[in-house]
């Protein structure tokens, strides 16, 4: 059970980082076409998508239980965290810089990227 619960959070988050993503490719390809509104959208919708991610995933984590489904809340509440944070302040630099650490280099992995990878390293 707590494989398949495991698997599915896997599955799930993959499909949000690929949402991410594109959210992010259609905010940069509105900014010149459309303006600055039209990119603050794409960054409100990708921030809200990751605002969800707690309650989203709550059903798989409690399937996963123990020490491990605790840490994955914990770890998807900071994402939650941080872009509801962004929300309520409307700031697009915060909205923009989710899920990337100050270092972080063109094409390298985001943070949520990486821990599913992580995530997929224990499965």
């Amino acid at each position: 059970m707590q494989n398949q619960a495991l698997a599915e959070l896997i599955q799930y988050l993959e499909e949000v980082a690929r949402r991410v993503r594109q959210l992010e490719e259609e905010g940069d390809a509105v900014l010149d076409s459309e303006g600055q509104m039209a990119f603050q959208a794409k960054l409100e919708e990708k921030a809200e998508l990751l605002a969800s991610l707690g309650e989203k995933t709550w059903a798989l984590t409690e399937k996963i239980g123990g020490e491990l489904g605790e840490e994955i809340v914990q770890k998807l509440e900071q994402f939650s965290m941080s872009a509801s944070t962004a929300l309520r302040i409307g700031s697009v630099f915060f909205m923009t810089a989710l899920l990337y650490p100050e270092d972080h280099k063109s094409g390298e992995p985001n943070d949520l990227e990486s821990y599913i990878a992580d995530l997929k390293g224990r499965a």
